[in-house]
């Protein structure tokens, strides 16, 4: 059964989607952001592969394996399969992925050409900005902080930004490039301008049969990089393989680590209400009482619903200690501030999260400050080296 958890669950209720969720967007047809199911991806392998030019790219001559990812069996349990938002029109392929790579560190999709989704999700940096706001194309800053992207495919009712504007990942991906802070171009000039590089050619043919490049497209391939980055190798994955319980001691833990560990998963603190499974994801959006006066309005300004005021998405925390500053508004330098938020500093308002309430009142975690630490190494084993460092997911471009 899934545990979902709170003060600390929302540690992190500051994190995955692109940098602002307050788009500004390029009026376009509504009809030309609709991902088709018609758009189909090739699924054969890199035997008939075109070649790229290599003065451009870097790719291998056989692509990636970004479609059969092998995951310990901790990852493939029914409560994390249950998160797994993957559509079934749009699995993830190798020329797929591929595909979504380059376009992800291209600066092509943006008017100027100086800003690419890279520009504001930072390989190093867990795939956030370590910006407070990320700077767009012309030099205006957003709206939000940007969110890591490491494990975005577990969350299971699949909406993505801070306000979870976005019922699909697909749908997500195309509205920064629409942005007139982020990157500014509308659908129709994005295409036209892709479809002038050869590179664009071969890709496309490679992952789809031919080479005509569409939005829907582009959103398929995006999608299919961004869902492909899953970060599986920190110390807690090494720790939960010796042990094949969450709930023992892991040996390879130091003594505060664990300590953290206790605490993250009980019921002082419910940090795993909220980020819950082995990949500590989300189950909803929440308010967690960032402020008594909601001044950003979160969910409830897309959703209408004055129940939902001031909730945001929480994001799983897998490379969290990666992804500073934190929160929507990036208004905390360092888990140790998230957490002394969670144990003292919550504030009150109407639709505060029933999970950090007591009675009518604020629920407080009274921790030492031993623990507050505990707590922060404990996150700090979610850290993956090997995923902020896997070429595949790296710049694909010639320097």
């Amino acid at each position: 059964m899934k545990k979902y958890f709170v003060p600390l669950c929302f540690v992190v209720s500051a994190l995955i989607s692109c940098s602002k969720d307050d788009y500004i967007d390029i009026p376009v047809d509504e009809d030309q952001t609709v991902v088709n199911q018609d758009n189909n991806i090739n699924n054969d392998l890199s035997t008939d592969n075109l070649a790229v030019d290599t003065s451009i790219l870097n790719l291998p001559g056989s692509p990636f394996n970004y479609a059969n990812i092998l995951l310990p069996n901790f990852f493939l349990d029914n409560d994390v399969q249950d998160e797994d938002n993957i559509p079934n029109n749009n699995a993830v392929t190798d020329n797929g992925a591929t595909l979504g790579r380059v376009l992800f560190y291209d600066t092509k999709l943006s008017l100027n050409n100086t800003i690419s989704c890279a520009s504001c999700h930072i390989q190093e940096n867990g795939f956030s900005d370590p910006n407070q706001f990320s700077t767009g194309f012309d030099g205006g800053l957003t709206g939000r902080n940007s969110m890591g992207l490491a494990n975005a495919r577990f969350y299971e009712n699949g909406r993505f930004f801070w306000d979870e504007r976005a019922n699909s990942l697909e749908t997500q991906t195309l509205m920064p490039i629409q942005d007139l802070v982020e990157m500014g171009m509308s659908l129709p000039e994005l295409e036209a301008k892709l479809a002038q590089e050869d590179y664009y050619a071969t890709l496309f043919t490679n992952a789809f049969g031919d080479d005509n490049v569409t939005s829907e497209r582009i959103a398929l391939a995006l999608s299919q990089f961004i869902r492909a980055m899953v970060s599986f190798e920190s110390k807690f994955d090494e720790g939960l393989a010796q042990t094949q319980d969450i709930d023992d001691n892991f040996p390879n833990f130091t003594t505060s680590e664990n300590r953290g560990k206790q605490l993250f998963m009980s019921n002082q603190t419910r940090c795993f209400d909220c980020h819950a499974t082995n990949v500590f994801v989300g189950d909803d959006a929440r308010n967690n009482g960032l402020d008594a006066i909601i001044t950003d309005q979160g969910v409830g300004g897309i959703s209408g619903n004055n129940n939902e005021l001031g909730e945001f998405k929480v994001p799983s925390l897998r490379n969290i200690a990666l992804t500073a500053p934190y929160m929507h508004d990036g208004r905390f330098a360092t888990l140790l501030e998230v957490v002394e938020h969670y144990n003292s500093g919550v504030q009150n308002n109407p639709n505060l999260d029933n999970r950090l309430t007591q009675g009518n009142n604020v629920r407080r975690l009274n921790l030492s400050d031993t623990d507050k630490q505990a707590l922060v190494d404990f996150m700090n084993t979610l850290t993956d080296e090997e995923f902020i460092s896997d070429v595949k997911y790296a710049d694909p471009f010639m320097q």
